[in-house]
């Protein structure tokens, strides 16, 4: 069944089906495995003001260098780690990764020193390469391009909600003080290390490489499927566009897009890494007093809100097409609130004008990774997408790095904020340009492939 059979009752029920069961069967269990990834990443956010920074001396500068260093381990093995992904199927890399992951990220229960944390950091990195943008990858060999918006967006749900729900997790779990005869934060590294481990064993024999081989699918859903994501890959390799690996690092598109999601990066860690940290800082500023539990909920605050944006955005963007606006207007409000939260004058302000932040960049990330593989497929878009992951991912070691360092140096976070506003306002800029040179077009009515 083709394209051309789209609007013929039986196989519009056929393609409601499988979008359906895609939807129950397949997404939430992928968004299971990105929750626990964004959450294993993010945990030394939550240890640092919770012990561990005292506990092992360390400065700003250095948790900040720690923090980000796992992202130079991602950055060097995240072209590779997709392109085997292509090479020997989405169910064993992505399980591969997980159980990995989830071995070093127990390590870090165990730490004593600056050196040892730096080094297991940059092992996290390594072992987590490829997971992110193989998700993708793997999540649109089953979705064709109309329905994609709307599946990354349920995707993409996992990360504000792992705040949501992993910041008191984490609380409380730095709250059980002496289980094991472990320091709370040394506890809390244990109890989000194990699911890791626990998933990537589930993955390897609950997830399938293709719609062809699962086997919660009928036989009519499993040819639509195929149908629709053959179409859909004849009809970019027809293109006048080369769509080889080496042809990828010579795409002006590529690196713009690049330079784009380099900016939301930066302002995603800085949040991730240093919120937890700020909000810590209340106690002096403001002469408050939290205990673990409530410093988790507060900063969880900002993710629930832009959890529910992001949902709303995104089934208006399925609705009536993608377009600039989605991502351009999210950069503009992040770059402004972003420095403006400095300013202000309680923690309830505070966290209000950070949640504007958290909501535009959460609400355009999924429209964000519906425009690479409008030119890209097969090897191309898993290079091409694992080549802007990993350059806007520079930003993950970039952000906390500069902003400890600046905060050693002037004292407070607030020079440090204003850079990232800076990057968010030349992301806005550069999409803006790209899509004035109609390079990319997200025009109403109309989704956009995509791969990872």
């Amino acid at each position: 069944m083709g394209m051309s059979a789209v609007h013929e009752p039986q196989t519009l029920s056929v393609e409601k089906s499988a979008i359906r069961k895609i939807s129950i069967r397949l997404v939430p269990f992928v968004a299971l495995m990105f929750f626990i990834n964004y959450l294993d990443r993010t945990a030394i956010g939550f240890a640092a003001p919770s012990g561990m920074n005292a506990d092992l001396g360390l400065s700003a500068a250095q948790f900040g260098f720690a923090s980000g260093i796992f992202f130079l381990g991602y950055i060097v093995l995240e072209v590779p780690s997709n392109l085997a992904l292509n090479k020997f199927g989405a169910r064993r890399w992505l399980a591969r990764i997980m159980i990995s992951w989830g071995i070093v990220a127990v390590l870090f229960t165990f730490v004593q020193t600056f050196t040892q944390l730096t080094a297991l950091r940059f092992l996290l990195g390594v072992a987590e390469a490829g997971f992110f943008p193989g998700a993708i990858l793997f999540l649109s060999m089953f979705v064709p391009a109309r329905y994609r918006s709307g599946i990354l967006g349920l995707f993409y749900l996992a990360q504000p909600l792992t705040t949501v729900i992993g910041a008191p997790l984490a609380g409380w779990l730095i709250s059980q003080h002496g289980i094991f005869g472990l320091e709370g934060w040394r506890f809390m590294f244990l109890g989000v290390g194990l699911p890791a481990i626990v998933v990537g064993v589930v993955a390897w024999f609950y997830l399938s490489d293709s719609p062809a081989k699962t086997k919660w699918l009928n036989d009519d859903e499993k040819e639509w499927l195929t149908g629709e994501l053959t179409a859909e890959a004849a009809s970019k390799t027809s293109g006048h566009e080369k769509h080889s690996v080496r042809a990828v690092f010579r795409n002006g598109r590529v690196w713009t897009l690049s330079f784009i999601y380099f900016g939301f990066v930066y302002g995603l860690y800085t949040l991730a890494f240093f919120l937890p940290t700020i909000i810590s800082g209340f106690e002096a500023q403001f002469g408050v007093k939290f205990d673990y539990l409530q410093k988790g909920f507060i900063t969880a605050i900002p993710y629930l809100p832009a959890a529910i944006v992001l949902y709303f955005v995104t089934r208006h963007a399925t609705k009536h097409g993608v377009k600039p606006g989605y991502i351009i207007i999210p950069a503009l409000a992040g770059a402004v609130s972003i420095p403006l939260a400095l300013y202000a004058g309680s923690p309830a302000l505070t966290i209000a004008i950070i949640t504007v932040t958290a909501c535009a960049i959460f609400s355009a990330l999924p429209h964000f990774w519906t425009v690479p593989t409008q030119f890209l497929t097969g090897a191309a878009a898993a290079a091409g997408i694992a080549l802007i992951n990993t350059m806007g991912n520079m930003a993950g070691f970039a952000a906390p790095y500069i902003t400890g360092w600046m905060k050693d140096l002037t004292g407070d976070y607030k020079a440090s904020m204003f850079v990232v506003g800076g990057f968010m306002l030349i992301s806005a800029i550069l999409m803006t340009l790209l899509s004035r040179r109609k390079q990319v077009e997200l025009a109403p009515g109309t989704e956009i492939p995509i791969g990872h």
